[in-house]
């Protein structure tokens, strides 16, 4: 059975982290190596027993420079709901408005799209992303992450960012060690923290000549769901139960939240934009990861920490990109996958100041 921890464990770096064996180069973390946090009220954890180079992730901005949430203007009721699960969890978002299709003129389509097979909704979503990787550029900003507007994460994301980070530095860093500017390494261009699901690169077909096999193993992570509950395209059960692996970037769908740093901002602003674009948003992103366009360095979280919420009421409202729920269907219950102590699911407890309560019972 999972117990709720307002106090949850973080990991230890350096000296800490042990090289095995495992199939493909491997680092491991294991628990009883961690350093222990301990949490006030939800959104206001106190870090203790950690280095200074990781303290940025406890901020606001989660050790980014900003967090930008992309979304349609009139969707009032998503930004309601993500205002309160932000301010509840510690966390601030910068909104940009999301742009519909039919809204953009024909001129300011890059070259090579066919608007008409695109489809008008997946135009509008690439704009919108682009309007916020844009930003990053124009105002120079050494990272930022960058959200959908019906985002879903763990009370814990704090704490289990933490855990990532040493991953991250890992596969893409000059240097082991973390600094206050860079708690997640100097060298990645993409961090993929949200996505439907992701094969590991290796598994990819068409299969890459020299796909980069690296993973660092979070082991025994209890924000991770059992074998019953969890979610995604790998087979879970060829591995120990509530592990989580950061690795290159294989193929993912979705981009439910993503990292860019500034110079992969340029990178993406380039390849998807001025260069031209090829298909929806996330698949050409995905391609820019797995061919590593213009030398890009992406790192991803499997399972992933982000998530989109079903939340309860009219399926219809689920996704401003492809039509669902149009016979008037219902949803009684709320729910996010992969995310066992979900914000949006616990922001009663979080206003009473009660223990979060899990989506499963292990």
């Amino acid at each position: 059975m999972l117990t709720p921890r307002p106090g949850p464990i973080a990991v230890a770096v350096g000296a800490l982290v042990i090289l095995v064996i495992f199939a493909t180069s491997a680092i491991h973390y294991r628990p009883e190596d961690a350093a222990h946090y301990r949490s006030k009220i939800f959104g206001k954890p106190t870090p203790t027993n950690t280095s200074d180079g990781l303290r940025s992730i406890w901020n606001e901005t989660l050790g980014f420079e900003k967090i930008y949430v992309v979304g349609l203007k009139d969707r009032t009721d998503k930004r309601d709901a993500l205002a309160l699960t932000s301010s509840l969890t510690g966390v601030k978002l910068d909104w940009i408005d999301g742009v519909k299709g039919e809204e953009i003129p024909d001129k300011a389509v890059p070259f090579g799209t066919n608007r008409t097979e695109l489809w008008e909704n997946n135009l509008g979503s690439w704009r919108g992303h682009m309007n916020a990787i844009r930003s990053i550029v124009e105002n120079r900003l050494s990272s930022a992450l960058i959200m959908e507007d019906d985002m879903d994460w763990d009370v814990n994301i704090k704490s289990q960012l933490t855990q990532f980070a040493p991953g991250a530095r890992q596969l893409f860093s000059s240097s082991s060690a973390p600094t206050p500017d860079d708690p997640y390494g100097d060298e990645w261009d993409i961090l993929w923290l949200g996505h439907c699901g992701e094969h590991f690169p290796e598994m990819v077909e068409p299969k890459l000549d020299n796909p980069d096999t690296r993973k660092y193993i979070i082991e025994d992570d209890r924000t991770v769901p059992s074998y019953n509950n969890v979610k995604g395209f790998i087979n879970w059960k060829d591995y120990p139960e509530h592990t989580r692996w950061v690795h290159t970037t294989g193929a993912p769908i979705c981009t439910f939240a993503y990292a860019l740093s500034y110079k992969g901002a340029q990178k993406v602003l380039y390849a998807l934009s001025v260069d031209g674009l090829h298909g929806p948003f996330d698949n050409s992103l995905s391609d820019f990861c797995r061919y590593q366009s213009y030398g890009a360095k992406c790192v991803s979280a499997t399972p992933p920490y982000f998530l989109h919420h079903k939340s309860k009421g009219y399926m219809s409202g689920d996704s401003d990109i492809q039509g669902y729920g149009g016979g008037g269907e219902v949803r009684e219950k709320g729910y996010t996958e992969n995310i066992v102590f979900s914000s949006r699911l616990n922001i009663e407890q979080m206003l009473k100041g009660e223990e979060p309560v899990p989506q499963w019972e292990d």
